[in-house]
């Protein structure tokens, strides 16, 4: 057991493709099973490293009020990249506080406690995962012993299907290298291209991973990885059941939570604390529920991600769904979350429509949002923190909240 190890997790970057949830808080923070993502990625590390080094940048604070000092018997250490230089920029803040041998990973993705068992046998080596769309990746090479021949990032012709997938176990010669690194045509220091250049150096191995790999590039992505990490779900009812209400499967209910009587729970759910489930709600499969949420008369949840104290009003529809922190959801809302024509649902991101690669996919509202009664939102929809839409309207496209902008109803 390597306990005298140390993890480096890249958590600096401000990430515009989950917005507009990203807008009030660091990506680390979005919450899976009413967790933030950084707990989940730190649970696979425990026993396994001593200290953890966060590369932290936007909305630091916040991740520090959340973690403290110290994780489940590891030391937090914060290093500050001030400018978001790239990757390898990141990683070269964490040199003052490396000793020896050290993992270095994306923060915002989970790893399985399996292979990062694996990859710490190595001196040099990068987790990574054959996929069927290479092109979208940086791509290793490697000879017959599994050693890094190469790695070309989005190779346009096929030379392998081994994904990179942003973990490495490294030595502390390996800053040298990075302080070598030609900053790149982005104007960023790449840690990719020290890896490939160290590969012509150093015996560096490629590890194919046997475990998960939870990556979030995009808001929707927590819903996927909230479906599979809810297979672990431990039941849990310390709050009140009134009669009449009906749990199924795994439930997971929060102190001084109410359920009340009517009410269908079909697990896997996780309910936080201090809430109230009011009566003939249905609240379906791999869904969570914030602490002091209110989910009003027969609403209806499905599949979704519901954030700390919102408030959704009675005879409302919420499936495949990210609902914000404070939200206020007006009665009768529906998020449709099905095209007519069964297609992928898809959603913009930074001007362009980007498949989700879901056939169900509701709305994403962000923090402070509130909808009018009987607003309806198509599919992929997402709306902008604080936004309020007029009761009845039917949301067709993402409600940006400028910034400047004094008119906060779209």
């Amino acid at each position: 057991m390597e306990t005298s190890m140390q993890a480096v997790l890249m958590v600096a970057g401000q990430s515009t493709r989950t917005a507009p949830l990203t807008l009030t808080r660091p990506k680390p923070l979005l919450p899976v099973i009413n967790r933030p993502l950084i707990q989940h990625s730190l649970d696979q590390l425990v026993d396994l490293f001593e200290t953890v080094i966060l590369i932290t940048g936007y909305r630091k604070e916040m991740i520090e009020a959340t973690l403290g000092g110290q994780y489940r018997g590891m030391r937090i250490i914060y290093q500050e990249q001030k400018q978001q230089l790239g990757t390898g920029h990141a990683a070269l803040q964490a040199k003052p506080h490396i000793r020896d041998k050290f993992v270095v990973m994306n923060g915002d993705d989970l790893f399985a406690r399996a292979d990062l068992q694996r990859l710490i046998r190595y001196d040099y080596a990068a987790l990574v995962k054959r996929v069927g769309n290479p092109e979208l990746y940086g791509v290793f090479k490697i000879d017959d012993a599994n050693r890094i021949v190469s790695l070309v990032e989005k190779p346009q012709k096929f030379i392998g299907d081994l994904a990179n997938i942003g973990c490495y176990v490294l030595q502390p010669d390996f800053f040298d290298e990075l302080e070598r690194t030609p900053v790149s045509e982005r104007g960023e220091i790449e840690i990719t291209s020290a890896v490939n250049s160290m590969a012509q150096r150093r015996d560096f191995y490629a590890l194919s991973i046997e475990g998960f790999w939870l990556p979030t590039g995009y808001a929707w992505d927590l819903l996927s990885h909230q479906e599979f990490l809810m297979r672990d779900l431990q039941p849990e009812q310390a709050g009140q059941i009134e009669n009449g209400a009906i749990l199924k499967n795994v439930v997971s209910i929060g102190r001084g939570t109410v359920i009340k009587s009517g009410a269908y729970i079909e697990g896997p759910v996780a309910i936080g604390e201090n809430c109230v489930i009011g009566p003939n709600c249905y609240l379906r499969a791999c869904t969570s529920i914030g602490d002091n949420s209110i989910i009003g008369h027969s609403v209806e949840i499905k599949n979704s991600i519901i954030l700390p104290n919102a408030h959704i009003q009675h005879l409302s529809y919420i499936g495949d769904s990210i609902i914000g922190e404070n939200c206020s959801i007006g009665a009768g809302t529906m998020t449709a979350n099905r095209r007519f024509d069964n297609d992928r649902i898809k959603s913009m991101i930074k001007g362009a429509l980007v498949d989700t690669k879901r056939e169900k996919m509701g709305a994403i509202i962000a923090d402070g949002a509130q909808t009018g009664i009987h607003t309806v939102i198509y599919p992929g929809r997402k709306i902008w923190p604080g936004v309020h839409v007029r009761p009845g309207q039917v949301v067709d496209r993402d409600i940006l909240l400028e910034e400047g902008e004094d008119e906060r109803r779209a």
